[in-house]
């Protein structure tokens, strides 16, 4: 099938986008997804610079790269989270500002409009993204949390993030939420949830990601079922899970890369996730949009492992049958 194999720049921030770019190329990527940090998207320049937008373009176009979404992760991520130093890390300066929570969170969420409009001027119809969560530390529930707190946690996302989808409404753009620990949904009931909060509108739905499912024990396969028509952009990255009767799902306070981690990230084809199931259920629920390698694996090279994932990618993807195999025996009626 011709689903476009694309490389999220979101590991790569720290390289200039026209080096990037270059790079993405000779690893033998049909296209690339910009992260909206570093000097890869930027969404203040693409509001305010007319040029900006196609000027990137134009940089993409010189090396044959498609691009079919945005990603904005990280300011997304302030948007509903209990904002602590945290993170100052991840934020652009201007959203960060004095710092104080209520000011992240009114300034991230202007941004987030902001993104829409932006992904409009340069002709993407998807930007990838978290939501944050005011509730994910209430995810084990001692001391007992009430069922109301849980309730207030989905109204807050939904309040917050309900203006933010009247502009991507207004500028034809999807937003992708990237399922996920940390996120208002990180599981399929919580995704149920999540789009129960909104009314189900159609501007949100999912980037999928099946490597932060496996290692919860979440089938990915039964999330693109859930969801068939909700899967707007997804992500191949793999994961594996390494209990040994010492480590834990919950990882022991242990940074990625550590090896005494219960699981960790894999480069696409060495972990534990199916993508051969993955490649089908797709095709099942009709995606035809970009297969992108969201590339993590402490372990390995970047630059031999992303090469590496774009082959992995071309080789397992394969278009649906429009026909039965045994219809050549059928009788000529």
């Amino acid at each position: 099938m011709a689903r476009p194999v694309t490389l999220f720049t979101g590991q790569w921030a720290d390289l200039k986008i026209a080096k990037m770019a270059e790079m993405v190329k000779d690893f033998g990527y049909d296209g690339i997804e910009l992260a909206c940090w570093g000097d890869h998207f930027e969404v203040d320049k693409a509001i305010a610079d007319s040029k900006y937008c196609d000027a990137k373009r134009a940089l993409l176009d010189s090396h044959g790269l498609q691009c079919h979404a945005i990603s904005a992760h990280l300011v997304g991520q302030a948007v509903c989270d209990n904002i602590d130093a945290r993170h100052k890390s991840i934020l652009p300066p201007y959203v960060w500002g004095d710092g104080k929570p209520d000011g992240v969170n009114q300034r991230a969420i202007e941004e987030m409009k902001n993104t829409a409009r932006a992904a409009k001027k340069f002709g993407v119809g998807v930007v990838n993204g978290f939501t944050g969560s005011s509730i994910w530390h209430l995810n084990y529930s001692f001391p007992p949390v009430p069922q109301s707190m849980i309730d207030d946690g989905f109204k807050q996302f939904a309040d917050r993030w309900n203006p933010i989808l009247d502009v991507f409404g207004e500028c034809g753009v999807k937003f992708a939420l990237e399922v996920h620990p940390t996120e208002i949904a990180f599981d399929i009931y919580t995704a149920q949830m999540a789009l129960e909060a909104i009314g189900h509108r159609e501007e949100f739905g999912f980037n999928f990601d099946p490597s932060h499912l496996l290692w919860q024990g979440v089938d990915p396969v039964e999330f693109i079922r859930a969801f068939p028509d909700r899967i707007y952009h997804a992500h191949v990255k793999d994961a594996t899970t390494k209990l040994n009767g010492r480590s834990g799902i919950l990882a022991s306070h242990l940074n990625f890369g550590d090896p005494r981690r219960g699981w960790d990230f894999r480069s696409p084809g060495r972990g534990n996730v199916n993508f051969e199931e993955i490649i089908r259920a797709l095709n099942d629920v009709g995606y035809q949009g970009p297969l992108s390698v969201e590339w993590e694996d402490c372990g390995m090279d970047r630059e031999f492992g992303a090469r590496e994932a774009a082959q992995f990618v071309k080789r397992m993807d394969f278009a649906p049958s429009g026909r039965a195999f045994d219809s050549a025996f059928e009788k000529a009626t």
